[in-house]
């Protein structure tokens, strides 16, 4: 990516710094995912777009400012894309998932803390991520004390716009969310100039939609018996969807689900038969955080369905195109956001019931509950979520892990394990039905 050199430069970049990032992940890249036998053609795609990570977005993002144009960087999926594309702005989700960013994140925050939250301070800090570098402002927001905390700290050294998540659903509490989304609004009207009218806001509720309807497309594919795409594939393009240019993301993954589709009716699988099918709930994945899936697809797993932030929760729920104004628009987006079932909130009985539910519509063995250290939300709601699996009678096993490999060994240990337990329970059952 040397061509890009002097714009990363005009980024006020750490261009050493750089440099040592982008040695590490192609190989990291290549062994992970390159590695893969009978690989759908599509996937040379986002192949592509994971090479150009720092290089063509990014000067797409350029050439987007140089025209007057806004960019806006994210943090969660309850920052309403809608809001920023109906103002001809762009915005760009934001990873936190390298431990490469940790040790300038605990510069300025506390070691005992969630390297998601520290990767992404760090990433700024250390000045080696284009994507916040290219961002004109930040949005934040409130689903953890600890990011709450951590855009105080951030916001010495950029500009951020922290939204304020209800954690819980009452109706006032939904009152306070549309509050909150019109406040968003007012302040990319404000740095944009651009006036947000209800032709404008609809054409971007059509676009966004467009995007979550391909992704369910792509998921829906990972229902057949024969897993026509591995589970780290699935999680990849998911995190594309974060960045990538929504029209060209569309157009590229309809054409993967069509040869998906096409794989599904001739019987084609990436996975040999008995492969254990497993849904993974948890905290959500940042790139390049690909370590879970893959110590699991290497262990005699096969990842089916994700219910985390860079799974389904992304991209579930469509939000109402029919309003007759923008106050109803704005209503809508409301109750699609709020149709999020993050564990900041409380109660949180629609999660379990997600978990269920996906469990059973993707044919799963089994379910991997994953949260990051020091993730408290995730971690506290495991007791819940496992008393109820435990009624429905769906084998549940907890993964505590950071970004480092120190501990792939044991967690490969672990998986093979409860693999090993899934298989004998269900030849208990075959045998119990044949008495």
């Amino acid at each position: 990516m040397a061509d890009y050199r002097d714009l990363w430069k005009s980024l006020d970049m750490d261009l050493e710094k750089h440099d040592q990032l982008c040695a590490v992940l192609p190989e990291f890249y290549g062994d992970i995912y390159l590695s893969q036998e009978n690989r759908p053609e599509g996937m040379n795609y986002y192949n592509f777009v994971v090479s150009e990570i720092h290089g063509l977005r990014i000067k797409e993002l350029a050439e987007h400012k140089e025209k007057g144009g806004k960019v806006f960087g994210s943090f969660c999926v309850f920052v309403p894309d809608e809001i920023i594309f109906a103002a001809d702005a762009i915005g760009v989700g934001l990873c936190g998932g390298s431990d490469f960013w940790i040790p300038d994140g605990e510069k300025v925050l506390p070691r005992n803390m969630c390297p998601l939250i520290k990767a992404s301070v760090g990433a700024k800090l250390s000045g080696t991520c284009p994507y916040f570098q290219s961002a004109d402002l930040l949005v934040g927001e409130t689903t953890c004390d600890g990011k709450k905390k951590a855009w105080e700290i951030l916001d010495e050294y950029t500009p951020i716009h922290v939204m304020d998540l209800p954690q819980m659903k009452r109706e006032k509490d939904k009152i306070h969310w549309i509050d909150e989304i019109k406040i968003f609004k007012d302040k990319v009207e404000e740095l944009t100039g651009n006036k947000i009218t209800k032709e404008k806001l609809e054409e971007a509720i059509k676009l966004i939609n467009k995007k979550r309807a391909v992704l369910q497309r792509l998921y829906n594919t990972r229902k057949a018996e024969n897993l026509p795409i591995s589970g780290k594939d699935a999680l990849l393009i998911t995190q594309i969807a974060f960045y990538d240019d929504p029209n060209r993301f569309i157009e590229k993954t309809t054409e993967l689900c069509e040869e998906l589709e096409a794989r599904i009716e001739k019987g084609e699988s990436v996975f040999k038969e008995g492969t254990k099918r497993i849904l993974v709930t948890g905290t959500p994945m940042a790139i390049p955080n690909w370590k879970l899936h893959h110590l699991i697809e290497t262990s005699g797993g096969a990842v089916v369905c994700e219910e985390t932030c860079t799974g389904s929760r992304y991209f579930e729920n469509l939000a109402n195109e029919e309003a007759e104004n923008i106050d109803e628009q704005i209503k809508g987006l409301a109750n699609r956001y709020l149709g999020i079932n993050c564990a900041c909130f409380t109660p949180n009985e629609g999660r379990i019931d997600d978990i269920i539910r996906l469990y059973k519509e993707y044919k799963a063995d089994g379910v991997i509950y994953y949260s990051l250290p020091f993730c408290h939300t995730y971690a506290l709601e495991y007791k819940k979520v496992k008393e109820a699996l435990d009624k429905e009678g769906i084998p549940v096993m907890m993964i505590e892990s950071d970004y480092s490999l120190q501990d792939a060994g044991q967690i490969k240990t672990r998986l093979e394990a409860f693999f090993e337990m899934l298989d004998s329970s269900k030849n208990e059952k075959e045998v119990a039905a044949t008495k």
